[in-house]
C-alpha cells in the first residue's frame, strides 16, 4: 500500500495540479478514510485500461490519471515503432468524457503521435472500426459502459481493432506503471497540436463507412422489404451514444415504424431515468415497455451508453406480455437466424467458425454444430473473440461466422473487432421481420429453438464487495474453490475441473490432466454431467465476483427448477465463506 497521506500532501503542494483539484482535495482534509481510498493505490490498469470513480487522486479518473495512461501508451507505441500510424479516440455521453478524450489527444500530440478524435460522442464499435479504417496503431475509448454515473473509463484498442491482449496489454501496463511522477507527463495545446499536424477531428466520413459496413451484414433484405411496414420497434439509447447510428441504420435498411423513448433519447451523463444504465436491468426497460404497449410493438430494444451491448424484450402474442431475452438467448437466436439464412444462400464455408466466451451458453454450441460450424471457446472479454478473428486472418485457417458473449454482446461481421449493438439492433429487427412473415414472434422463434436444441437455462449471480477488504475477500473465495472444488452441485456430478490460472483441465474420474490451451486467467470452471456447468471469476471491470452456471432441461419449467437447485446450493456454499 502506498503512503497515501504523503501523496495527498504532494498533490496539494505541487503547482502541476490545478486549483479545482486542490479545492476538491482540501474539502476531504478531515476524512482520512476518503483520502486513503483515493490515494492508497494507483487506479488499476486492468483488463481493458482504466475504470473508476471520477475525482481527484491517483485511484480516481481525472485528467492527470488519463494523461499518465496516455503517456504510458505513447511510450509503448514509440518503442513498437508505431508512432507514425496515429491513434483514434472516441468518447461517450458520461461526465468528463469529452475532456478526457481531449487530454488523451493532447498527450499523444505532445509525444509526436497523431490523434484522430471524433467530433462528438460515438459508439464503441465505431471506434473499433475507425482504428482499422484509419490504419492506426491503437485506439482509445473514453467510456465506463453501463457503470453508475459517477464512473468513467479508458479503454485501449490495438491496431487489429480489438481491445488489447497479450503481449500489448502487459507492455502498455508496464509503461504506465513506470510513470511515478504525474507531473512529468507531456501535454500541449490544441492550437499547437493542430499546427504540428498531430491532431485531427473526425466524424461524418467515418460514420458513413461504418454504417455501410453494418448494413452489409443484412442477410435477408427481401424479408425486410416485404415486412417493413408491419414491424413496430421501440428503441432506447439510455441517454447514450446509440441514438443517431441505431436510428439511421434502422431507417436506411427500411424499417418505418421506429419509436424512440423520448425521456431517454438525449445524451445525459446523469442517466436520470435509471439507477445505472444497464440493458440487463429490468428498470432500463420500464419507459420502453410503457411505450411498447401503447404502440403494440413487436420488440423493445435498449443499447447501453457506449452502444456495444443490446438488451431486448419481445412480444408473446399468446399472453400479450413482453418477455426479456438474456444475452445468451438473444445471441443464440441471432446466431441461429444468421446461419440459417447463410446456409439457405449456400454461404457457410467448410471452415466456418462460431466463437464464444467460456461463460456463454452451451446452446450456441448446439447451433454451431447444427450448421456444421466449428465452435471456438475463448476467455471472457470480447477482445479474445477479436483475437480469434485476427488468428483466422493471419493463418488463413477458419472463417468467422458469428461471435458472442453472455453479457449481451455479439458481432456478425469482421468490420469491427468489438461487440456491436448497432449491428445487433438491425439484425434483431431483420429477424423479427423474417419470422413475422411466417406468423411467428421472436419469442415463438426462441421456443422453436429450445424445442430443436434443448431447453438451455443460463444464470449469472454477482456479489459486489467494495474497497480493500472486498478485493481480499474475492481472492479468498477464489482460493477456497480452487483448493476445495465441489464434487457435486444441485444433483449434478462434477466431471472435470478447469483452472485457467494453472492452465489445467483435470478429469475427476481418472485424474488425467491436460492443458486448457487458453491464456492464464484467474477463472475456475466445472463441467458436470447432462451438459450442466459452473464458472467462477472475479470481474475485470468492477469489484465483484461472478458465478455463471447453466443447465439443460426438457421444458422451460424443468430447466428453471434445475437451475434453481444449482443456484441455491452454490449460494449456500458461498455464504459459508463470507
Amino acid at each position: 500500500m502506498k503512503d497515501y497521506m504523503k501523496i495527498y500532501q504532494e498533490w496539494l503542494a505541487n503547482p502541476y495540479f490545478d486549483d479545482k483539484t486542490k479545492e476538491e482535495l482540501r474539502a476531504i482534509a478531515n476524512d482520512e478514510n476518503e483520502i486513503k481510498e483515493r490515494f492508497y493505490m494507483d487506479l488499476e490498469f486492468g483488463t481493458a485500461g482504466l475504470r473508476g470513480i471520477i475525482g481527484a487522486g491517483i485511484n480516481r479518473m481525472n485528467i492527470y490519471t488519463v494523461r499518465r495512461a496516455t503517456q504510458g501508451l505513447a511510450n509503448y507505441i514509440i518503442k513498437q515503432g508505431g508512432a507514425d500510424k496515429g491513434v483514434a479516440i472516441a468518447f461517450d455521453s458520461r461526465h468528463m468524457s469529452p475532456e478526457f478524450a481531449m487530454e488523451a489527444a493532447m498527450t499523444l500530440a505532445a509525444n509526436g503521435i497523431k490523434a484522430y478524435k471524433f467530433e462528438s460522442l460515438r459508439p464503441t464499435p465505431e471506434l473499433s472500426f475507425a482504428v482499422r479504417e484509419l490504419g492506426c496503431i491503437a485506439g482509445i475509448n473514453i467510456t465506463a459502459s453501463h457503470n453508475p454515473p459517477e464512473y468513467n473509463g479508458y479503454k485501449v484498442y490495438w491496431e487489429d481493432g480489438a481491445q488489447f491482449t497479450p503481449p500489448h496489454d502487459k507492455g502498455v501496463t508496464a509503461e504506465v506503471l513506470a510513470i511515478e511522477d504525474l507531473s512529468t507527463v507531456k501535454t500541449t495545446t490544441e492550437e499547437e497540436a493542430l499546427k504540428s499536424g498531430k491532431f485531427q477531428v473526425i466524424g461524418k466520413e467515418i460514420d458513413d463507412k461504418y454504417i455501410a459496413q453494418v448494413k452489409a451484414q443484412v442477410v435477408n433484405q427481401e424479408a425486410i422489404n416485404r415486412m417493413q411496414k408491419d414491424i413496430t420497434i421501440i428503441y432506447t439509447p439510455l441517454h447514450g451514444t446509440g441514438n443517431i447510428p441505431a436510428r439511421r441504420v434502422m431507417k436506411e435498411i427500411g424499417f418505418e415504424n421506429v419509436y424512440v423513448v423520448p425521456e431517454q433519447e438525449l445524451p445525459n451523463g446523469d442517466f436520470p431515468t435509471v439507477s445505472y444504465p444497464n440493458p440487463e436491468a429490468a428498470e432500463a426497460f420500464e419507459l420502453g415497455l410503457k411505450l411498447a404497449k401503447e404502440k403494440n410493438a413487436d420488440l423493445v430494444l435498449a443499447t447501453d451508453p457506449d452502444a456495444d451491448r443490446l438488451g431486448v424484450y419481445v412480444k408473446d402474442t399468446k399472453s400479450g406480455e413482453y418477455i426479456p431475452l438474456t444475452g445468451n438467448m438473444s445471441g443464440s437466436l441471432l446466431c441461429d437466424y444468421v446461419l440459417s439464412q447463410k446456409q439457405a444462400a449456400g454461404n457457410i464455408p467448410a471452415d466456418g467458425e462460431v466463437v464464444k466466451s467460456i461463460v456463454t451458453t452451451n446452446l450456441v454450441d448446439a447451433v454451431a454444430k447444427h450448421y456444421g460450424c466449428k465452435l471456438v471457446e475463448v476467455l471472457t472479454g470480447f477482445k479474445y473473440i477479436g483475437q480469434q478473428i485476427l488468428k483466422e486472418e493471419t493463418t488463413g485457417k477458419g472463417t468467422y461466422m458469428f461471435g458472442m458473449e453472455e453479457s449481451y454482446g455479439c458481432l456478425i461481421g469482421t468490420y469491427a473487432r468489438d461487440k456491436d449493438a448497432i449491428s445487433a439492433t438491425a439484425a434483431l429487427c431483420e429477424a423479427a421481420a423474417y419470422y413475422k412473415e411466417k406468423g411467428m414472434t421472436l419469442w415463438d422463434a426462441m421456443v422453436a429453438m429450445y424445442e430443436k436444441y434443448g431447453y438451455y437455462k443460463d444464470t449469472v449471480k454477482s456479489i459486489g464487495l467494495k474497497g480493500i477488504e472486498g478485493l481480499a475477500k474475492i481472492q479468498e473465495i477464489m482460493e477456497n474453490f480452487r483448493k476445495n472444488p465441489p464434487k457435486a452441485l444441485g444433483g449434478y456430478e462434477v466431471t472435470s475441473v478447469r483452472d485457467y490460472k494453472k492452465n489445467t483441465i483435470t478429469e475427476v474420474a481418472t485424474g488425467e490432466v491436460k492443458e486448457t490451451g487458453l491464456p492464464e486467467s484467474n477463472v475456475l470452471y466445472y463441467d458436470m454431467n447432462d451438459g450442466a456447468w459452473l464458472c467462477i471469476r472475479p470481474s475485470g471491470t468492477e469489484p465483484k465476483i461472478k458465478f455463471y452456471y447453466g443447465v439443460k432441461g426438457t421444458s422451460l419449467d424443468d430447466a428453471e427448477a434445475k437451475s434453481k437447485s444449482v443456484g441455491d446450493e452454490l449460494m449456500g456454499m458461498v455464504d459459508k465463506m463470507m
